[in-house]
């Protein structure tokens, strides 16, 4: 057998210690994420028309990108959802306002270079940087002598924090309310399957989501994961139910949840039987509208991913679900559009200055007067705080330990001051572009305290209206046939609707 020389060896083995060298060098510095997973930082437009923009993205586990889009200059927060990553190739949708943005990644996953189309509006280039403290993620090292063991059972609080009351819309029947979960064990906890079941008869379920519906369902306040459904050790989500029913004979007095999870890389899965929820089946409160007329648009209103549905917000030390049924009320013109003219001048939008009327009997509560009003589509004038969201505002008890709020009221325009006992129909006030606002709209929730945002929102029923279409697109110039009637229902998100010229 040859020999090798001292001298070989020796650089040999300098070879080899500065070749380990260099793959501990790589492997210390990473290598760029594929993942466009995390929070992404733009602006869209230039000088007094420019927006500054948050994206935030994460990942199901079938590949599939949602999350928020943060208006900050506009104070908006819109779903971001239909996203997908395909090579370097970015694209997805807010379908809310009909926008879609598509990008490129450069190499290092760190910026995404591309263009915002919106309906209605020109496309823009926009180009979203991730933020220092999103950095791209890098995959987790696995120690393969340390494995999940059998766990002793599941690990999660789950709790309902309000119980959800039958109501009517779209023909159906509905419950909506949440879940609150948190992993309380030493492990992930991977959500996989939810039923609902009946608890007065059978095992068979009511509803059941898995996969990408579950995932849909999911928040984590405060968080950014790539995978909602995947609850850390003590991390907390939000699981957004709404189940449909045909008939409210229907709907069970009492429902139970059965929740399937694997824990950390535990190869079986193990299920949480249980989490009762009461249903109220008493008739919600029934209210004439807060407007008159035709082609009101119900913005953000009703649906299990509206906005208003997942505006979870702590006053004072506890998080409420104030707007779990509000309704944003613009009101459109024959062509589909809200305003005509000027769309920076409030007086050109169709909703401006309509009287906003008392939805049932009652006695004020609360008002606020004084706040000026936006320019359409720009930043608000004053700062948004606990005490301007609203804008100019009136809260009326309404009996029943309910309360009526009406937001962006015209300043100077309030007919009613705290005592005055009111009647159904009597004007409060003119709608207006005050407070929380992108352009004149008339907000309005019922809930269950006297206050604006530290409440549980609580469903409610039109006597009646006549419903004319649905989505942002329609136009009162194009539909055809007679608009359907609705008795005892409550408009859902973008329906659109003629309230009676009478209460």
């Amino acid at each position: 057998m040859k020999l090798i020389s001292p001298i070989l060896a020796l650089f040999l083995l300098t070879i080899l210690i500065f070749g380990f060298a260099l793959l501990k060098l790589r492997a210390q510095s990473g290598t760029p994420s594929q993942d466009a997973v995390g929070t992404w930082e733009g602006t869209l437009g230039a000088g007094a028309n420019k927006l500054r923009l948050v994206v935030t993205l994460t990942k199901s586990s079938g590949g599939i990108y949602s999350g928020s889009l943060d208006s900050l200059d506009q104070g908006a927060t819109l779903v971001v959802e239909n996203g997908t990553l395909n090579g370097d190739a970015v694209r997805f949708e807010v379908d809310r306002i009909g926008g879609v943005y598509e990008g490129v990644l450069n190499k290092e996953r760190t910026e995404m270079v591309g263009t915002w189309a919106q309906r209605g509006v020109l496309p823009l280039p926009l180009t979203l940087k991730r933020t220092a403290n999103s950095a791209a993620p890098q995959p987790a090292e696995k120690n393969s002598e340390i494995h999940t063991p059998k766990p002793v059972g599941p690990p999660l609080q789950v709790l309902s924090p309000i119980d959800p009351w039958t109501f009517k819309a779209e023909g159906k029947w509905h419950l909506v309310y949440e879940l609150h979960v948190t992993n309380l064990g030493k492990w992930d906890c991977l959500l996989t399957r939810l039923d609902v079941m009946s608890s007065d008869s059978g095992t068979k379920p009511i509803a059941s989501y898995s996969g990408t519906e579950l995932e849909g369902m999911i928040a984590r306040p405060g968080q950014t994961v790539a995978e909602k459904a995947k609850v850390a050790p003590g991390a907390f989500a939000i699981v957004y139910m709404w189940i449909n029913f045909d008939n409210v004979e229907d709907v069970p007095a009492k429902i139970r949840h059965r929740i399937a999870m694997k824990i950390g890389d535990y190869p079986e899965g193990i299920t949480l039987d249980g989490v009762p929820v009461s249903v109220n089946r008493a008739p919600v409160v029934v209210i004439s509208p807060p407007l008159r007329g035709e082609n009101w648009v119900a913005g953000n209103g009703p649906s299990n991913t509206s906005q208003h549905r997942r505006a979870f917000i702590p006053i004072d030390g506890r998080a409420y679900i104030s707007q779990r049924f509000a309704i944003d009320w613009v009101e459109m013109n024959p062509d589909g559009k809200t305003y005509q003219g000027d769309s920076a001048d409030n007086k050109n939008y169709r909703a401006y200055g309509t009287e906003i009327l008392a939805v049932a009997d009652g006695v004020v509560t609360q008002t606020k007067d004084g706040i000026p009003q936006n320019i359409p589509n720009k930043p608000p004038v004053v700062p948004i705080t606990l005490e301007t969201i609203g804008g100019n505002h009136v809260i009326m008890e309404i009996g029943n330990g309910l309360y009526a709020f009406y937001a962006h009221i015209q300043p100077g325009s309030i007919r009613v001051k705290v005592g005055d006992n009111v009647r159904r129909g009597q004007v409060l006030g003119l709608l207006g572009n005050s407070g929380n606002s992108t352009e004149p709209h008339l907000h309005f929730h019922i809930c269950n305290a006297n206050s604006e945002l530290g409440c549980e929102g609580l469903p409610y029923a039109f006597a009646e209206y006549e419903l004319q279409g649905k989505g942002e697109s329609w136009k009162s110039s194009d539909s055809h046939g007679a608009p359907a009637k609705r008795e005892m229902e409550i408009p859902t998100e973008d329906e659109i609707v003629r309230f009676p010229q009478q209460p």
